[in-house]
């Protein structure tokens, strides 16, 4: 049997959360980032797309 690999996202935050929205803030933490230029590795799935699109002016993507 064959393993499929899980697509992944490379998501690195460019951009500060300061006079952003709560809702924006909360996004960025869920996400896993802590401060500017700090990148995380996730799985590429609806919920954390969905997370990314509401920050996405925030945000560099790059699948690896």
């Amino acid at each position: 049997m064959v393993r499929q690999k899980k697509k992944q996202v490379r998501v690195t935050l460019v951009r500060s959360t300061i006079e952003g929205l709560k809702v924006h803030k909360d996004c960025v933490r869920g996400l896993g980032l802590r401060r500017l230029r700090h990148s995380v590795v996730l799985e590429d799935t609806p919920c954390v797309r969905g997370m990314i699109n509401r920050v996405q002016h925030l945000l560099t993507v790059e699948e690896v």
